[in-house]
């Protein structure tokens, strides 16, 4: 058209616009483009092989919306297998699509919400073990905790071994520390940490603990909905986003092993800092709206009374410790933090032991028992706790080396060398366990401890420790005599 307006003959233009000269004159007669005349493509190309069972289907969808396109699929060619392939799936699955995008149920509409500085902060613990994180070779099992500020993404995130209060609390008073300030509000979900069931009304009420900890940095608590992880989404997202992060950071490192626990979170602090820094210009704006932070953090440490049992064990948060034996009805205060418990008497620490994760779990110490069971060596076989007396995989292949050799006197020579691995160093047991094991001998405990513990240690090293030359002190009193 531009080119017929130039004056340039039909045949050229239309040549150039890459048409033949029949469909240019047809264009030009008509005035209109070639999109403006071309027809909406409302026919079918070949038959529609479900035209017969529609109504069927029709009708279980009505009955029930939410049934998908594969089931009905499968049930129709249940009936008549000969009729129908496993390729035409697809073909339904488009057919249904289109009846519920003019006769479907309506869906559930996500608002998004407009937020003030300083208004609001989300906190919530995400699962972080399915990325593979291996510290020391061994799979690291935690959570992180995460606190976002929604106005501007700031992001703060710890590692954490439990959904409890205590690390719900030390996370919080930790992500505030670190900005200086509080927001005037402080979400979470229905974590247990933070909220619990009331009876009557089975809703979700807040813990004792919990308003304590918010009122004492004067924030108001809220919470989502059961199951409304959208009301969160914020942190929500923040967790999709830094996972995500990590995992790519980690695929670009070539490796997910970290030589210590320390290494893996100056990992994990660096990605977030790097995370922060494109937000810092709302950032900044957000801080003028934080409230000061009272002059000292809220002990947010729980205490327990604890009776240590004649098992020389206890129960705290229905888990299961040993203890050394010495505590033996001892009545003991137990301080819980977010990761370690510790046991006081008489206002001193008699114990400190690492918090274990869940319930119902038992963390037996063998350096605890075997004193007392190198003496009962028959109540070994059917103790309680027995894995937790093999501390390696070595130790347990040594134990069924003794029980194959002799069942009978098995027990007190397994006991034997485990008082040797407590009463000496556990490591050079294991070597000695693993050389004689690999050589096809019985790891009997006269061998063991002649590899692991030999009597001839030799004599130690001369340590000569001359007499103080006391005329230095003599000189520095001196200078003190002079007049000033």
């Amino acid at each position: 058209m531009s080119l017929i307006q130039k004056g340039l003959p039909l045949s050229t233009a239309a040549a150039k616009a890459g048409m033949s000269e029949p469909t240019g004159r047809k264009y030009r007669d008509l005035g209109k483009l070639p999109s403006a005349v071309r027809r909406r493509h409302d026919w079918r190309t070949r038959p529609d092989p479900f035209e017969e069972v529609w109504p069927e289907v029709l009708a279980y969808l009505e009955r029930d919306p939410q049934l998908q396109a594969k089931t009905l699929f499968e049930e129709i060619r249940k009936r008549d297998p000969q009729r129908y392939r496993a390729s035409q799936l697809r073909t339904l699955q488009r057919k249904v699509r289109l009846w519920r995008a003019s006769h479907g149920a309506e869906k559930e509409v996500f608002f998004s919400q407009v937020y003030r500085p300083g208004e609001q902060g989300q906190s919530d613990f995400a699962h972080m073990t399915a990325l593979g994180i291996v510290i020391a070779g061994e799979i690291f099992e935690h959570l992180i905790y995460h606190f976002v500020l929604p106005y501007s993404n700031w992001e703060f995130a710890e590692i954490a071994y439990s959904e409890s209060f205590e690390a719900l609390a030390d996370g919080l008073q930790d992500a505030l520390e670190i900005l200086g300030g509080s927001p005037e509000e402080h979400r979470t979900d229905c974590m247990s940490a933070a909220t619990h069931e009331l009876r009557k009304t089975r809703g979700r009420g807040f813990n004792a603990r919990y308003r304590e900890l918010l009122d004492h940095y004067h924030m108001k608590p809220s919470k989502i909905r059961p199951g409304k992880a959208n009301e969160n989404g914020d942190v929500e997202q923040s967790h999709f986003r830094l996972k995500d992060t990590v995992d790519q950071r980690l695929r670009l490192r070539g490796r997910r092993d970290f030589q210590s626990l320390d290494e893996y979170r100056n990992f994990l602090q660096g990605l977030v800092r790097e995370r922060n820094e494109g937000r810092r210009a709302k950032f900044e704006e957000e801080l003028r709206c934080l409230r000061p932070l009272p002059a000292r953090r809220l002990d947010a440490t729980g205490e327990v009374m604890v009776k240590v049992t004649r098992w020389s064990t206890l129960r705290i948060l229905r888990n299961t410790y040993s203890v050394p034996s010495r505590l033996i009805g001892y009545r003991l205060k137990a301080r819980i933090h977010a990761c370690e418990i510790e046991l006081e008497y008489g206002g001193e620490v008699v114990e400190q032991f690492e918090r274990l994760r869940g319930r119902e779990r038992q963390r037996i110490n063998y350096r605890h028992l075997i004193h007392s069971l190198i003496r009962k060596p028959g109540a070994f076989r059917r103790f309680v706790y027995q894995e937790a007396l093999f501390p390696t995989v070595v130790f347990r292949k040594a134990y069924d080396a003794l029980v194959e050799k002799s069942e009978k006197w098995a027990d007190l020579e397994y006991l034997r060398i485990l008082h040797l691995a407590a009463t000496t160093l556990e490591s050079q047991v294991e070597e000695a366990l693993e050389r004689l094991l690999a050589e096809d001998q019985v790891p009997e405990y006269e061998k063991v401890k002649a590899l692991a513990a030999p009597s001839d240690t030799g004599s130690g090293p001369e340590v000569t420790i001359a007499e103080p030359d006391l005329r230095a002190y003599d000189e520095l009193l001196a200078l003190e005599e002079v007049p000033a």
